[in-house]
């Protein structure tokens, strides 16, 4: 029997859930939160399998899933959203989701995230992997312990394109903005990629959410700029 904890604000998000998991024998709803309080609450008491999560709805963040982790690591965590950024999507992943699909999937997709993440698989709905894709981002490239503590020599005007980088600006935009050429801007983007380590946007995005550069709450809930 998989247990299964429903975290979302939206009450007729978790009714749908509740509807489609409920039907399955293998799979119990334990329970229900509404926000990360409740969450924390709800682990506490009925020690689920999975969690499944719209961190980004009210009363939730991002941040609720690494902290449950280092407490219970053997918690699996799905998370079900609507339309996320590819940066979005692969920050939830560094930050422990196991799976991600969209609250408009196919409802077959839905549950076999569920069943697959409770064997221990990876899963991602079509639309989700249709969003890495246009960002050019390889799940198999994604080296969830990429950043490490040690300090990185980053110089202001480094610092200064990372943090527009992780707003979304485009090398045109903070080559106008920093009245540098296009050439200049790329060149800063290859050296910050190179010291860091990052092989995408995404790493420069997690680097500048890590070194408090951007706040991770304004970011995850931007609009990109492509």
């Amino acid at each position: 029997m998989t247990r299964v904890i429903l975290a979302d604000s939206n009450e007729l998000i978790r009714i749908g859930l509740r509807t489609i998991l409920s039907g399955y024998a293998d799979v119990e709803i334990a329970g229900e939160a509404v926000d990360s309080d409740e969450l924390r609450k709800q682990i506490a008491i009925f020690a689920p399998d999975i969690v499944m999560i719209d961190y980004a709805s009210v009363g939730f963040s991002i941040d609720i899933i690494p902290e449950i982790l280092q407490k219970i690591p053997s918690i699996r965590f799905v998370a079900i959203t609507l339309e996320q950024s590819a940066a979005t999507i692969i920050n939830a992943l560094k930050g422990g989701v196991m799976s991600h699909v969209k609250k408009d999937c196919d409802l077959q997709e839905i549950i076999d995230s569920v069943k697959s993440t409770a064997a221990g698989n990876q899963f991602f709905c079509g639309k989700i992997l249709e969003t890495i894709a246009k960002d050019n981002i390889d799940l198999d490239d994604i080296e969830l312990e990429m950043y490490s503590c040690e300090p990185v020599s980053i110089t202001d005007r480094e610092q200064e394109i990372i943090r527009m980088i992780a707003e979304g600006y485009t090398n045109a935009q903070i080559a106008d903005k920093l009245c540098l050429s296009n050439h200049t801007v790329n060149t800063h983007r290859k050296n910050i990629m190179q010291k860091l380590g990052a092989k995408n946007t995404a790493g420069i995005v997690m680097y500048a959410v890590k070194a408090n550069l951007v706040s991770p709450n304004k970011y995850l809930f931007a609009t990109p700029v492509y």
